[in-house]
């Protein structure tokens, strides 16, 4: 598939001409189904942007003191979803990062308004293929996902994908495509900048 990069939204903004070093840096939310790349390019990225990277879940999990896997398993997914937009609201505080958010994210408590509302949202969109293969092997990790086998992984992808479409199509740019470059993500961010 051809690497793409789709503006979902027309910002307006305002150049001094002055060099880079006088724009701040913006606060950039990734989101998408899991197994889309999403940790894997805020890690890349945070070393080309000498910005912060955090990863929500990893966050929930280490204030929990528990995996997300046990926190649904102990107390439901309504629990989590209202911890994890708690979370989320801390980072209206911090100056400039980037954020790996659960593919569940955007689509509970207002958060997709929220996240663009206070920055730049990127849906890293891949096909249910590409997702379905990544994810075989990390079943135990994921909650939604851990007793299916993997013939049902692909339906429920592509359901759970329909689902959340609304939220993430409504992120300021969607890059799509299996060979999506570090290149691509810093030309996006800087023409946002």
């Amino acid at each position: 598939m051809a690497e793409t990069l789709t503006p979902k939204k027309t910002r307006t903004t305002s150049n001094s001409g002055e060099g880079d070093t006088s724009k701040p840096q913006p606060k950039i939310f990734l989101i998408g189904m899991m197994g889309s790349g999403k940790t894997h390019w805020a890690s890349k990225l945070k070393n080309k942007l000498k910005v912060p990277c955090y990863e929500l879940d990893e966050l929930i999990e280490m204030i929990e003191e528990r995996t997300i896997a046990e926190s649904f398993q102990e107390d439901g997914e309504d629990y989590f979803r209202k911890e994890e937009a708690k979370l989320l609201r801390w980072f209206k505080e911090k100056k400039s990062y980037i954020l790996s958010t659960g593919g569940g994210t955007p689509c509970f408590s207002d958060n997709m308004t929220w996240m663009n509302k206070v920055g730049v949202t990127i849906w890293i969109d891949e096909p249910v293929e590409v997702l379905a293969e990544r994810l075989e092997k990390e079943k135990a990790h994921r909650p939604l996902i851990k007793d299916l086998g993997n013939d049902q992984l692909k339906d429920f992808l592509a359901k759970k994908l329909e689902e959340r479409r609304e939220y993430y199509s409504q992120a300021t740019y969607k890059v799509s495509g299996e060979r999506i470059t570090e290149s691509s993500f810093i030309k996006l961010l800087k023409e946002h900048a």
